[in-house]
């Protein structure tokens, strides 16, 4: 029997799996990932997955809401998403679901201000009293469980605190950073004495499984999203994870000499020992990655090393998830989707942190989709696709009508294989001050543009004679006319794109 007005008779759990800034290479044969693997061996690995925005706020509400960031509002980090947006929760909590988001949420800022108020932000993270009282409704998901620390940050709390009291550890506290922060506090690197059991991965497995078990138990269809924090900065994570990977057998990105000096001028100043980026900074908050991205190189070993650890220990709680479903004997019946919310540079470039730097390094994604039946099992695509169409393709593949308001495409067709491709193009944005850092990517199947606001430079890459994007063609007379046709398109894209609230209904 259907279980709400608009679903299917034998209607699909969903379960979304993610991670947080996973560079799109950083699995198996790089990083040991057998769980993570399973779902793309029983379903679909998609290689050519983009972010709408390279920043987690972003993103993250473009997957849930199916619109960009210029249509949602949520333009950058330190800002939010509007309460009012629709969301694929919403969507399917109306018709039946039992809809519920555990781990990281990230669609609030860490401040609050009476017209732009936030409860992901210090004093309320750490307010467990709060917390106690709270778990939902949020964004479209019924009951929440969150936590918004990455590694021993002090942004630590919420449910994720409480869970560690109700296990008997009280003292977690001594093992993050302290709230105040206390600038003398000593920095923890790579080896961290957090029990595994403790870690916010595991309770990240644990609590998702809760979840389904609920829904199951309940007889309702389920959409959970399983948010983990890693392998998201500060390297940073316990034994055996810690050593699991020899800093020696580690192969950083690099950077081939002068290609940064055809890009724009912020790129090449990443390279010095003290740089000045003053004259792209509009307001008091800090652009991501306008820094130094010196690092020594036995450091950088030792970070990715670490990294590829934090992904192993993620890949271990999602394998926990995976058994669960074949308990309960719902394997069958559930669409396991696992992404990312943006990339991440390991010294690709000469980079080590994300920032207004639209390589693939950043703006790809890994994205597996497994659906026993309906998705070919062992089936790998190069079709382009984007995390603005998860929202879409979710809800049409629960049979659910789609939000005209939504941007995305139903990228359904292309799952199971009854359609090669669902677009020609992707675009990413990145607005991360009001007009002073503002630029925008459009990639088709070869070519790669990005235009920056006001400004005389640009990028454009020849994806297929130079993947690795060493040499930038924006200014090269031999590609005059591939530049001139890629800036019609990408502008005929964007009155493609423009959504619509409301359909035309009268003459006036």
């Amino acid at each position: 029997m259907a279980r709400g007005r608009f679903l299917l008779v034998t209607s699909p759990n969903i379960l979304w799996i993610s991670t947080d800034q996973q560079h799109h290479q950083a699995l198996s044969p790089l990083v040991a990932t057998p769980a993570i693997d399973s779902i793309a061996r029983d379903g679909a690995r998609f290689d050519r997955a983009y972010c709408t925005n390279p920043l987690c706020s972003p993103s993250r509400s473009s997957m849930i809401t199916g619109k960009y960031p210029s249509a949602h509002g949520c333009w950058t980090i330190g800002t939010k998403l509007d309460e009012s947006e629709q969301t694929v929760g919403d969507i399917l909590g109306a018709a039946g679901y039992a809809t519920s988001l555990i781990g990281k949420a990230h669609f609030q800022p860490l401040a609050s201000t009476p017209e732009l108020t936030s409860i992901e932000c210090q004093p309320i993270l750490r307010d467990l009293d709060f917390w106690r009282e709270f778990a939902g409704p949020y964004y479209g998901f019924q009951h929440v469980e969150l936590t918004r620390n990455h590694a021993d940050e002090a942004h630590v709390g919420q449910h994720y605190a409480i869970w560690m009291e109700q296990n008997g550890f009280t003292k977690w506290r001594d093992f993050f950073r302290r709230w105040p922060t206390d600038p003398d506090e000593p920095v923890r690197r790579h080896r961290w004495d957090l029990p595994v059991d403790m870690h916010y991965s595991t309770w990240t497995a644990e609590r998702s499984i809760a979840a389904i078990d609920s829904a199951v138990a309940a007889g309702k269809p389920f959409f959970t999203w399983a948010s983990f924090h890693d392998p998201h900065p500060p390297y940073l994570v316990p034994e055996p994870y810690a050593s699991m990977y020899d800093p020696a057998d580690v192969r950083p990105g690099r950077l081939e000499p002068g290609e940064l000096d055809r890009m724009a001028p912020w790129f090449s100043l990443t390279q010095q020992a003290d740089p000045d980026f003053s004259r792209w900074q509009e307001t008091p908050y800090a652009n991501h990655g306008f820094s130094s991205h010196r690092v020594a190189e036995d450091q950088l070993r030792r970070d990715i090393a670490v990294y590829y650890g934090m992904i192993s220990l993620v890949d271990d709680q999602v394998a926990r998830i995976l058994r669960r479903l074949d308990d309960l004997g719902v394997a069958d019946n559930t669409i396991v989707i696992f992404t990312t919310d943006h990339g991440h540079f390991l010294g690709h470039h000469g980079l080590t942190a994300k920032g207004a730097f639209h390589y693939e390094d950043l703006l790809r994604v890994p994205l597996h989709v497994r659906w026993p039946g309906r998705v070919p099992a062992g089936s790998r695509s190069e079709s382009l696709q984007s995390l603005v169409d998860l929202a879409p393709t979710i809800l049409a593949a629960a049979g659910l009508p789609v939000p005209q308001a939504m941007q995305g495409v139903n990228q359904l067709p292309v799952w199971t294989g009854a359609a090669a491709d669902a677009r020609d193009h992707v675009i990413v944005e990145n607005r991360h001050q009001p007009t002073a850092v503002h630029l925008r990517t459009y990639i088709e199947r070869r070519h790669k543009l990005t235009v920056y606001r006001g400004q005389p430079w640009g990028d454009l890459f020849d994806l297929a004679e130079d993947p690795g994007e060493i040499v930038n063609r924006y200014d090269d007379p031999a590609y005059a006319t591939v530049r001139h046709e890629l800036a019609l398109r990408a502008l005929d894209h964007e009155l493609q794109r423009e959504s619509s609230r409301y359909e035309r209904i009268a003459v006036a």
